[in-house]
């Protein structure tokens, strides 16, 4: 399996050399301007930079944005994510038209396996059950049985029957995890996020050092994923400050807690969200290195071209939609 090479390094230090907008605060008014001209709902990933999140109608994770999509009355969705976001709401909003401002941002873990590949793996196993994490294309997605986010993936490998053959694809933290959470032995397929699998066992020491009183809130993508688990098995820190979350159960923890203080293991962009929506916690990056150059292709003036200018649209071929949609509501009726 070809993946390709990707530096964190690298990824930090084009995002600290960005140019940011000089006039902010003019641009953003453009583009709300823009959005009420159009009737568009502006939706933004998590992991944006701090002013498309702040521009943005809806900021969260990729299928809670898709869901906003899907329930908003506006004809045209305006996706600030990655590619298969973008798709994801073509798939459950079939009748809007969806716009990503850079068809560049693509993902490092969704490229990690395609349709073919899938279907090769499926032969093999053929009485198997496909749980694909939402971060895949949606040719992969017509190829699943179940979608899955990080924050109920659990309860969709729970529900099914034991018996099953379960195919865990792309992310191998992620299965990894869930093979521990659960009991269950699954085939899981050797895909990662770049930024989340930079983030080792060792940053995370470091921050436990740094900041021992801190929650540690952890994206189950992560590399470090898994050394959380061990310690709170063996008591080497404290269960109950020790959590493995998707983004939006980090803001919501953070939420609950607004007063202490959190080591956060994921995509920096979330910092800006936490720092908003929870202004008297004190929040520190387990890695400064953690930054997704894909993410961050996404910027205002992109934004706003997009409005103005109508680019660029996203399709999904109708029959890959209505599979993977299939696997999608298979999902959220558990």
């Amino acid at each position: 399996m070809a993946v390709e090479t990707i530096s964190l390094e690298a990824d930090a230090a084009e995002y600290s050399r960005r140019d940011v907008p000089r006039d902010i605060a003019g641009m953003s008014a453009e583009i709300r301007e823009l959005a009420r001209k159009r009737n568009a709902v502006i939706l933004a990933h998590n992991y944006q930079v701090p002013e498309v999140q702040d521009v943005a109608d809806y900021v969260g994770d990729s299928l809670g944005l898709s869901r906003q999509a899907a329930a908003t009355p506006s004809d045209l969705i305006v996706f600030c994510g990655v590619h298969f976001m973008a798709e994801t709401a073509v798939i459950l909003s079939p009748k809007k038209r969806v716009l990503i401002p850079d068809l560049a941002a693509g993902c490092s873990l969704a490229a990690t396996i395609n349709a073919e590949q899938l279907a090769a793996w499926k032969a093999e196993f053929p009485d198997a059950v496909v749980v694909s994490y939402v971060n895949t294309t949606a040719e992969v997605k017509a190829l699943s049985d179940y979608c899955c986010t990080s924050g109920n993936a659990e309860r969709v490998i729970r529900a099914i029957p034991e018996d099953r053959e379960i195919l865990f694809l792309p992310d191998m933290f992620l299965g990894t995890y869930l093979e521990k959470v659960t009991g269950r032995k699954m085939h899981v397929w050797p895909g990662e996020c770049h930024v989340h699998a930079g983030i080792r066992p060792a940053d995370l020491d470091r921050a436990r050092a740094e900041h021992g009183d801190a929650d540690l809130l952890v994206h189950p993508e992560c590399g470090c994923a898994s050394q959380c688990m061990y310690f709170k098995a063996s008591g080497d820190i404290d269960a109950d400050r020790t959590h493995i979350l998707s983004t939006e159960g980090m803001v919501k923890h953070a939420q609950q807690y607004p007063t202490r203080s959190f080591v956060v293991a994921t995509e920096l962009g979330i910092m800006h969200r936490l720092a908003k929506e929870a202004p008297q916690g004190r929040f520190y990056a387990a890695s400064e290195r953690a930054i997704c150059r894909y993410m961050k292709k996404i910027t205002l003036e992109k934004l706003l071209i997009s409005l103005r200018d109508d680019v660029f649209e996203v399709k999904v071929p109708e029959d890959v939609a209505d599979r993977a949609r299939g696997a999608i509501q298979r999902m959220v009726e558990l």
